[in-house]
């Protein structure tokens, strides 16, 4: 059983894609015909030129909508494609779960004849992250573990640029600090579960976090410790997009 079987189910309600994020993602991939989404879970950021998904959980995949691509199962470590068999790899939110980092970066590149493209996090800026920082140590814990070094994922992609991903206030994928001016999301249990960092985190360790910020934003603590985030549309969190070949 993969770790999305156990956490996954409902995913999809919390966690589709936001659309300039999406457009990052797309322009990143400019002039690509043919795309291996991996690590796809239910078809977030798969752009319409992908030609196969690759997910390992079948909870992921089950939730994937109609007129996606088609998907198998699969991990990044051991891609059912041949070598050079697609222009480009896409991967979104996914390297932290991979057994084999510098395997997987090996597999996109052997399969991506011209580019490889990755999102993930900079846990350097993301340990800044108010909820984290603040209230959450257990989840900051998580996400430190699962964190993979941007200066590892750029070595291992020659030549490879990386773009910071800032987060607009009203993002529509409930990804960690997707709510970052919207506080109260993050005591609605079914924001939580579309979380790794939360949904992985032993329930007891954020009961203390949790009523700590309920209790801030009730007294209006909360904002006025944070209102400079009021005046911002978005927000750097650390989430970066690496692009090489």
């Amino acid at each position: 059983m993969t770790v999305y079987d156990r956490i996954g189910r409902g995913y999809a309600t919390t966690r589709g894609p936001d659309p300039r994020i999406a457009a990052q993602v797309v322009a990143a991939l400019g002039g690509m015909t043919s795309v291996v989404n991996v690590g796809a879970g239910t078809g977030s950021y798969e752009p319409a030129e992908t030609i196969v998904a690759v997910e390992p959980s079948s909870t992921m995949i089950a939730q994937r909508p109609a007129g996606t691509a088609a998907c198998v199962r699969g991990t990044a470590e051991a891609l059912p494609l041949s070598s050079g068999s697609v222009d480009a790899a896409l991967a979104v939110l996914t390297v932290h779960h991979w057994t084999d980092v510098e395997a997987g970066i090996a597999e996109l590149r052997r399969v991506a004849r011209k580019r490889v493209v990755i999102l993930t996090w900079d846990q350097r800026v993301f340990r800044e992250f108010w909820l984290v920082r603040e209230y959450l140590p257990a989840a900051a814990a998580v996400s430190a573990g699962h964190a993979v070094p941007i200066p590892l994922i750029a070595e291992l992609l020659p030549g490879a640029r990386v773009e910071p991903v800032p987060v607009p206030h009203d993002c529509t994928d409930g990804f960690g600090a997707a709510f970052w001016r919207r506080p109260e999301a993050y005591l609605d249990p079914r924001v939580r579960a579309g979380i790794s960092m939360l949904a992985q985190a032993h329930p007891r360790d954020l009961v203390d976090g949790l009523s700590a910020l309920t209790a801030d934003l009730e007294s209006g603590a909360w904002h006025e410790r944070h209102r400079e985030l009021s005046t911002l549309d978005r927000l750097d969190a650390g989430y970066r997009l690496i692009v090489g070949g």
